[in-house]
């Protein structure tokens, strides 16, 4: 049986003194996939004029049997209709373009799509939801949700989550709890109205959403690529995604 072909969002570099504009995918992401059985495709983010071209987003769609939207930089806030906070980071127009125009016309053909992280968020703001643009500063008193201000590696854990009963991610995980890493300053604030939430960490912060009316739309904050090498619970998101194509 041929293996089905995944395409991946991915990150871009600009160009800078000596070095090539470039667009990159870390390799954990591949990895996890290959491992499920599946064949990762890298959609690149496309120039405006061809992110705006239908018949071109739908070459690819043609070609894929599911969408992963990976993490990666801040969704601009002119995408859900706020002002920029002192706090944000660097945000992609050309990455928000194509990722926008192709995660709608994927809904329309209901193809399964698997968020991570900046995914998550991405997939929210396209349903109609908000983002907070700073937990820090937002939340006061949240967790830390970038661990690497405690020196953690991104295979290691830093917090758990709670998995609501009845969803297709306790279904999947078959747990009440997991443990997760974390590696974001945004999270999901007003939920779009046809998501459900999923998970939470300790603090409230949304952790994970899913489309119940949807053949397969899960979304996560954490990074499950990551951890999949040596977690269960993360190998599963990814088989799972994989056994709905």
């Amino acid at each position: 049986m041929k293996p089905k072909l995944i395409g991946v969002t991915c990150s871009s570099n600009p160009a800078s003194p000596g070095v090539n504009a470039r667009q990159f995918l870390n390799t954990a992401y591949s990895r996890a996939l290959e491992a499920a059985g599946a064949a990762p495709l890298i959609i690149p983010n496309l120039s405006p004029q061809l992110a705006n071209r239908r018949d071109v987003l739908e070459r690819y769609l043609d070609a894929i049997d599911g969408l992963m939207l990976s993490g990666g930089v801040d969704v601009a806030p002119e995408r859900y209709g706020e002002e920029p906070h002192p706090n944000l980071d660097e945000v992609d127009e050309t990455r928000d373009s194509t990722e926008f125009a192709i995660i709608k016309l994927a809904l329309e053909r209901d193809i399964s799509i698997f968020g991570i992280c900046r995914g998550a968020q991405t997939l929210n703001v396209a349903l109609g939801g908000t983002l907070y643009q700073d937990l820090p500063s937002e939340m006061p008193g949240c967790l830390s949700h970038r661990q690497s201000d405690q020196n953690l590696a991104r295979g290691e854990f830093s917090h758990s989550i709670s998995i609501d009963s009845g969803t297709k991610l306790r279904e999947i995980v078959g747990s009440s709890e997991m443990q997760t890493n974390s590696f974001h300053h945004q999270a999901l604030k007003d939920v779009a109205p046809c998501l459900v939430v999923t998970a939470r960490a300790s603090d409230g912060v949304i952790e994970g959403v899913e489309a119940p009316d949807r053949k397969f739309l899960v979304a996560v904050q954490f990074h499950p690529e990551e951890t999949a090498p040596h977690d269960v619970y993360s190998r599963r998101l990814f088989e799972a995604f994989i056994a709905s194509l």
